[in-house]
């Protein structure tokens, strides 16, 4: 009985495991033509396959606003168009993540996720030579093709057959670069021969199918579970805090239950906490609500699930508490600066944020201090 419950069990740790495996295309096989495709750009157009059929070469590469490693090959992926467009190549770059499937702490690296308006947005300020698709709703070309990980890139022939599948070089920090994959495959067909180095493994975030959706809402679940508290700060604490012995950067953001610009944006501070707070980063909210107001603030903090540091003011001097913190804070809330491991507060605002622009602070801050 014992050794059929055994197999009994075994048989459905195998099921469970075949499932999963078969959730996660494969990559398109060495000498396959092409697979078709009709995606949205965010140059507002369809494209398609036969978009790009006088092409002498033509890449396709799956990529995506959020991966680190993506980020990387940004401005390499433009030198390909750049050097090869006059040849008679042709270049396109397909997101394949389903947007929802995509965890705050995995956007750790970015300031923004992988929804097509985000994609645009990520185009627009990179200047972007290329078309971007996205095909993040139905993920039914991406399947096709098969991408492991952000990049991935597969160049097909003048025939569109698939010559060469993997990374675009073999390092992410392009001054480690030794071996210019992509680029090696792309001469060789121009020059009617096979590339010497078909396929190669890739480096970056894995793919966001769409079933990874669930595991989003079980992360949302266990962050909305997190214990919210808050302290009163007297003079001494708010000196700490502009003190910054964290080593980490530090947000901190003044504010009031009766401030509604504050109540309106406090959301995205929640939001920034969640993205990177598995860097060397932190958020400190301050309420400047009086102290008899501490269990309307507790109230607040809980329902938006502020599970960060927060402080209220101890006293009613609140000129006081104002000036230990910041003599050039006029008054006023929403105030809100970012402050470096150093001690130096290099972002400072007076009024409400704009929430990208803040984020692409934080990562531009970050990434020159520790880049990844």
């Amino acid at each position: 009985m014992k050794r059929f419950l055994f197999a009994a069990w075994v048989g459905v740790l195998m099921g469970i495991q075949s499932d999963a495996a078969e959730s996660v295309p494969r990559p398109l096989a060495l000498g396959s033509r092409a697979p078709d495709f009709n995606l949205p750009g965010v140059d507002g157009r369809q494209w398609a396959l036969g978009d790009f059929a006088k092409a002498k070469v033509l890449v396709v590469v799956f990529t995506c606003n959020h991966c680190p490693t993506a980020q990387y090959y940004e401005k390499r992926i433009k030198k390909l168009v750049t050097d090869y467009e006059a040849r008679g190549v042709s270049l396109v770059a397909i997101s394949p993540n389903a947007s929802g499937a995509v965890r705050l702490d995995e956007l750790g690296w970015s300031d923004m996720g992988d929804s097509f308006e985000e994609m645009k947005l990520r185009a627009q300020e990179r200047g972007y030579n290329y078309p971007y698709l996205y095909d993040g709703d139905h993920e039914q070309v991406s399947r096709a093709y098969g991408p492991v990980a952000t990049p991935h890139v597969f160049v097909f022939d003048s025939d569109r057959k698939l010559r060469y599948a993997g990374a675009i070089d073999d390092s992410e920090r392009i001054q480690h670069v030794k071996i210019h994959y992509v680029r090696d495959a792309i001469e060789a067909l121009l020059a009617g021969k096979q590339p010497v180095v078909s396929q190669t493994k890739v480096v970056g975030c894995s793919v966001k199918w769409s079933d990874k959706a669930g595991g989003v809402a079980g992360f949302m679940a266990k962050l909305a579970a997190e214990p919210v508290g808050l302290d009163q700060a007297d003079i001494e604490a708010l000196k700490a805090l502009r003190k910054n012995e964290s080593g980490k950067f530090r947000l901190v953001t003044f504010w009031a239950t009766w401030c509604a610009p504050c109540v309106a944006e406090f959301d995205e501070f929640v939001t920034i906490h969640r993205m990177y707070r598995h860097r060397d980063f932190e958020l400190v909210t301050v309420s400047i609500n009086r102290p008899d107001e501490m269990g309307d603030v507790q109230a607040f903090l809980k329902k938006r699930q502020a599970s960060c540091r927060n402080l209220i003011f101890a006293s009613n001097d609140r000129n006081s508490l104002m000036n230990a913190f910041d003599t050039e804070w006029p008054g006023g809330v929403p105030f809100t600066v970012l402050i470096d491991p150093d001690g130096k507060i290099v972002h400072r605002e007076l009024g409400s944020i704009d929430a990208l622009a803040m984020r692409r602070a934080i990562v531009k801050f970050m990434n020159e201090r520790k880049p990844w």
